[in-house]
């Protein structure tokens, strides 16, 4: 029998709502023993994970694994790509927007499970100013919910639904300037998201054509629309049908600049940030492994 592989589980104690105290006992149960010597680590603060991760990468892990959302896994996908250290995912967040897109089980015996096999998928990452991005980064109403729902104390889709009801009620479109591959446009938008992955989570599907591994991010501007069609906009959402709404223009692209009239909060995989009001987004092809 070789060497067993040395893999490092992050946990996030508060992504989801879900407690992990049970955690470390599922995976010495669920893991192969024989294969894997695993190590445990809690992030304790915001920013935690990419520390953690950068000293995996020093420290040569075979493999990290983000136990959490899509922030912690944003924070462990930086570290971790170019590097060619997998990361793996056991998810447990709000949405799970790249683990369901990549079919990684929500359960999480399933998830670990999933570890065993050590088969991974290379996936491009976004970059967005000096920041990366594997899902979808973006700008307008759904980085103000974001925004809204990191001070919210109900965590989970509830919680980030009533983000939504909240930030909708007083919610205004703003003007941009883009350009997309040397093209560019003026639109006043409700919401701008630039999607590496088809979906935000919770199956809501904003860019239904878009794949982690085509090299091109989906711009997707939602303009703006009455309020009596967001029920079949929400249909649109949920159907995998949204670049056939009306009210959504879908622009491939490689190289973007987006310029916001005013200063406005942007989310990147989810986590609200304050990157001014120029942004130039980008993409690095294949960038990251992850086991799937």
């Amino acid at each position: 029998m070789g060497e067993r592989r040395q893999i490092l589980f992050v946990i996030n104690p508060i992504s989801g709502g879900k407690s992990k105290t049970s955690f470390k006992k599922q995976v010495l149960d669920v893991l192969d023993m024989q294969k894997f010597d695993p190590t445990f680590q809690e992030t304790s603060y915001a920013n935690h994970a990419y520390e953690i991760g950068l000293r995996a990468v020093k420290e040569k892990y075979d493999a990290v694994i983000a136990v959490g959302g899509d922030g912690t896994i944003n924070e462990l996908g930086s570290a971790l790509a170019e590097s060619g250290i997998p990361l793996g995912i056991v998810p447990e967040g709000s949405g799970n927007g790249l683990a369901l897109y990549l079919g990684i089980p929500l359960n999480e015996t399933a998830a670990i499970r999933r570890i065993n096999r050590f088969e991974f998928v290379e996936v491009d990452c976004g970059t967005i100013n000096d920041r990366k991005f594997f899902n979808i980064a973006g700008l307008g109403f759904d980085a103000s919910v974001s925004e809204n729902f990191a001070n919210e104390n109900i965590r989970g889709p509830l919680g980030y639904l009533k983000s939504a009801i909240n930030v909708l009620s007083k919610y205004k479109p703003s003007d941009y300037k883009l350009w997309i591959d040397g093209k560019e446009y003026e639109r006043k938008a409700f919401m701008i998201s630039v999607a590496n992955s088809p979906q935000y989570g919770n199956n809501a599907y904003i860019a239904p054509q878009a794949s982690v591994n085509d090299g091109i991010l989906d711009v997707c501007i939602v303009h703006q629309f009455p309020l009596y069609i967001l029920p079949k906009m929400l249909f649109h959402l949920f159907n995998k049908s949204a670049d056939q709404s009306d009210y959504v223009e879908i622009i491939p692209g490689k190289n973007i600049r987006i310029e916001a009239v005013e200063n406005s909060i942007v989310h990147i995989d989810g986590e609200p940030v304050d990157l001014g009001d120029c942004l130039d987004i980008g993409i690095i092809p294949k960038a990251l492994k992850v086991i799937c």
